[in-house]
């Protein structure tokens, strides 16, 4: 199957019914298509990871099942080994080897979008694109602060993926400032 994001996008929200979940998609899909550009990959192929990578989530939310039921799904749908690999790796209680660049992108990403909305959902303009990275790292200190976000999987992703932790929330910030109004986070008007 040649897979589209119009398939993807179909599929996540057929799956898929809540807000932050399918804004969540959204944004790692956005990061991952930024990191494609960056490194000369497949945009539409690493969009469609991101767009996927949760969409069985709010019917499967036992680590159990996910995303080993999503992964079912995209088996039957013909979707392609590599895309069902690093939907799969990305969960890090499958312990799988993340193998390609594309695997290590989708771990390095996931976790810290989640957590740049929630440091932008806190500040008083509620716009990402003016989300200080220096704001950030205080954040990721507090574990307090949106506490179920895994500090270590956003650093182990970076390191992963060869970059600077700084350089790092910069580029998935910037990514997902292009976005911010499907998002949410594009400030107050």
């Amino acid at each position: 199957m040649n897979s589209t994001r119009e398939d993807a996008w179909n599929l996540l929200t057929k799956h898929t019914k809540g807000e932050g979940l399918i804004k969540h998609a959204l944004a790692v899909e956005a990061a991952m298509r930024a990191y494609a550009r960056k490194f000369g990959e497949d945009q539409e192929r690493w969009g469609v990871v991101g767009l996927l990578h949760d969409f069985d989530y709010e019917q499967n939310p036992d680590p159990k099942d996910h995303p080993r039921v999503g992964a079912g799904v995209l088996e039957r749908r013909g979707y392609s080994e590599d895309i069902i690999y690093s939907i799969k790796a990305h969960a890090g209680h499958m312990q799988m080897e993340r193998r390609s660049r594309m695997d290590k992108a989708l771990f390095a990403v996931d976790e810290l979008c989640g957590f740049l909305t929630a440091a932008t959902l806190v500040r008083p303009g509620r716009n990402i694109a003016e989300l200080p990275v220096k704001s950030v790292k205080k954040k990721l200190k507090d574990k307090a602060f949106a506490r179920n976000v895994s500090r270590d999987d956003i650093r182990c992703g970076a390191t992963d993926l060869e970059v600077e932790l700084d350089d790092h929330i910069a580029f998935v910030r910037d990514a997902m400032a292009q976005v911010a109004e499907s998002l949410g986070l594009a400030g107050h008007k």
